[in-house]
């Protein structure tokens, strides 16, 4: 009765933009792995933060689950209704509000993708740095504390969101932040909000920070003759202060499915990929210097890309590992894991991690943001075997419990949702339960992404 009474109501706020129908609920229970959940009772499209508020009115007063949805890009079950209700689409608030290019700061919708906002960037010499790889909504990004392939330099979401207006589980409308670059007044709330999954408001509009576009780019992919020289490699880089502007590890069998997949040629060795930003001759500089530590550690078939369409071509192929590893095995399903570590224990995790592969029976090709101490595996999955999925299962654990040995965390980027439940009371222990406090202040029914990130105990 509630949610016959809820959608009645939404309905005549929204008309034909509060769907009911059963493929557009599908389309909204499904992830980019194998977590999966029925879907929500509906999908509504607002095109403004008002509407947004309103909708947050209507299903707080009835009851109703409410649950965000960007571009449907996360890994670990963030969007999906897990107890029906109703999921809140952006994808129609994608508009940039302000560009002051003066202030290097930009206000955006959160619909917005970080492709089309970069390409409305491209002609005021800026650009929105925060690179997961999908093509993901800058409000996704947000909640779920994004990061990717460039956040050895230019930090994740937390570093770069200004500001949020956020809509309450109440409907109440608040500001986070300014655009100043920097504020002592009062709690961070901002901070709070980013990685917060939805679980505590719902993003309507951010204000992000701009860095300016490189006037030299180059990039290099190399091989090296085991996993742990290339591990020791990125170290050193780290330890002589060369600023990379990525650094990506791909082991054998990631470079087998990328070859394929890419029509690429690469050895089928274990392989960095990394990117210099900056002056002409800082760039060469630094190029010249992870030369000489990359041989110290055996590197061999050193491979520049300074042309703009070689260096595309590149990180086209990194950013498709996941469906080139996925094309490895058709019909099986991806199990990503990730986990990031202290720089100084990344090259032991990620060789006992190896061997857990090895020794598991399911293929598990590895690839890794390895400059900030992150890496991910993919274990390929037959959807079929119970012993397969359980194989995966105690893979996944026994990285998530070695991260916590190590000093790190069961996940550096990925997030939790309901994927990695199960792990938050082993890394925060007390403070997960406060965790818990902050739901229930802002959100005391626990309609608001309900099932993810705090115990709902």
């Amino acid at each position: 009765m509630r949610i016959d009474a809820a959608l009645g109501e939404l309905e005549a706020v929204l008309g034909e933009r509060l769907s009911r129908s059963r493929p557009v609920r599908e389309q909204h229970a499904h992830s980019e792995t194998h977590l999966r959940s029925g879907p929500p009772d509906a999908v509504a499209f607002p095109r403004s933060a008002a509407e947004v508020a309103r909708i947050a009115e209507i299903c707080t007063r009835h009851l109703v689950p409410m649950v965000g949805w960007g571009a449907g890009t996360s890994l670990e079950g963030h969007a999906l209704a897990l107890r029906g209700g109703v999921t809140i689409d952006f994808a129609q608030m994608d508009q940039i509000l302000e560009m002051r290019p003066e202030d290097m700061i930009v206000r955006v919708q959160p619909g917005i993708t970080r492709e089309a906002l970069n390409a409305a960037l491209r002609d005021t010499g800026l650009f929105f740095p925060v690179d997961p790889g999908a093509n993901a909504s800058i409000g996704g990004m947000a909640a779920t504390r994004a990061s990717g392939t460039t956040a050895v330099r230019y930090g994740t979401m937390r570093d770069n969101v200004l500001g949020l207006e956020v809509v309450l589980a109440d409907g109440r409308m608040i500001r986070t932040g300014t655009a100043a670059p920097k504020s002592a007044a009062g709690y961070d709330l901002t901070a709070l909000f980013v990685g917060s999954e939805g679980t505590l408001g719902l993003i309507t509009e951010l204000t992000l920070r701009l860095h300016g576009q490189p006037e030299a780019v180059s990039a290099a992919v190399c091989a090296f003759p085991d996993m742990s020289s290339a591990v020791n490699c990125v170290i050193e880089t780290i330890q002589h202060g060369i600023p990379m502007a990525r650094i990506e590890f791909l082991d054998a069998a990631t470079v087998a499915a990328c070859n394929a997949y890419a029509q690429m040629e690469m050895p089928l060795q274990p392989h960095l990929m990394i990117e210099f930003h900056g002056t002409e001759a800082g760039v060469a500089e630094q190029a010249e210097r992870f030369g000489e530590i990359a041989a110290g550690h055996g590197s061999a078939d050193f491979q520049w890309a300074t042309r703009t369409e070689d260096r595309a071509r590149l990180w086209k192929m990194r950013h498709a590992a996941y469906r080139a590893c996925l094309a490895m095995r058709p019909g099986c399903e991806g199990w990503v894991t990730d986990a990031c570590v202290p720089i100084s224990r990344l090259a032991e995790a990620v060789e006992e991690t190896q061997a857990d592969i090895a020794a598991c029976g399911v293929p598990g090709p590895m690839v890794g943001h390895v400059g900030d101490g992150n890496f991910h595996s993919v274990l390929l999955v037959d959807p079929e075997s119970e012993t397969e999925r359980e194989a995966a299962k105690r893979v996944s654990a026994r990285l998530a419990e070695r991260a916590l040995r190590l000093g790190g965390t069961v996940t550096g980027e990925h997030g939790i949702g309901f994927g990695k439940l199960g792990y938050m009371a082993a890394e925060h222990g007390e403070g997960w339960m406060v965790m818990g406090e902050i739901k229930r202040a802002l959100d005391p029914h626990g309609l608001m992404n309900p099932g993810k990130m705090v115990s709902q105990t």
